[in-house]
């Protein structure tokens, strides 16, 4: 027994050359203007979760390349506790932006000046107990002694001097005592 033959239905035209049905691919009218957006719209989705994946975008998954070390080196912390015992009547402050010290004057361009010493930081500022910054002072190491790094110390210090503020240089192989750090910063100010 033969099977039944198909009747064709709107959504098969009959193919008349060959007297046969074909499945029409067209979609509703309806749809055809959404199509490109909603393919556009399934196109930044696969880009963004491909983005997301590899950690190119809002972040990188897993635990980050990061671990804790110590933020004072080793003549750094000798230095920072004889301040502390020197001047037990101040703040002792260690690794401080210099930007967190000195202000750009109103009228001048703020960012360009700031930038100018945005990375630098000052490895100790002692204070009065109302937070007035008495001193500044740098640990200088063989690292000083490089021709960039002399350019960045003298940037330093000539911004230092410029907004009223003392810089005191010490040298990491002859490092003050206590009553040679008072008459440093107790004498004069």
């Amino acid at each position: 027994m033969r099977p039944a033959a198909r009747l064709p239905c709107l959504r098969e035209p009959v193919n008349s050359a060959l007297g046969r049905t074909t499945r029409s691919t067209m979609l509703p009218a309806t749809l055809k203007p959404l199509l490109w957006p909603l393919l556009l719209l399934l196109l930044a989705v696969v880009v963004l979760a491909l983005l997301k994946q590899r950690g190119l975008l809002g972040g990188t998954p897993g635990p980050w390349p990061f671990y804790a070390r110590k933020p004072l080196s080793q003549p750094e912390q000798v230095l920072y506790f004889r301040l502390v015992r020197a001047l037990p009547d101040h703040i002792v402050l260690a690794q401080v932006q210099v930007s967190r010290v000195l202000g750009v004057k109103k009228g001048q361009n703020f960012h360009a000046w700031n930038n100018r010493i945005n990375r630098l930081s000052y490895d100790f500022v002692v204070c009065a107990k109302d937070s007035t910054v008495l001193a500044t002072i740098e640990l200088d190491d063989k690292t000083h002694d490089s021709a960039h790094r002399a350019a960045t110390d003298g940037k330093k210090d000539k911004a230092t001097q410029d907004a009223g503020l003392r810089m005191i240089r010490w040298h990491v192989m002859s490092l003050p005592d206590e009553a040679a750090i008072k008459q440093a910063l107790l004498s004069a100010a």
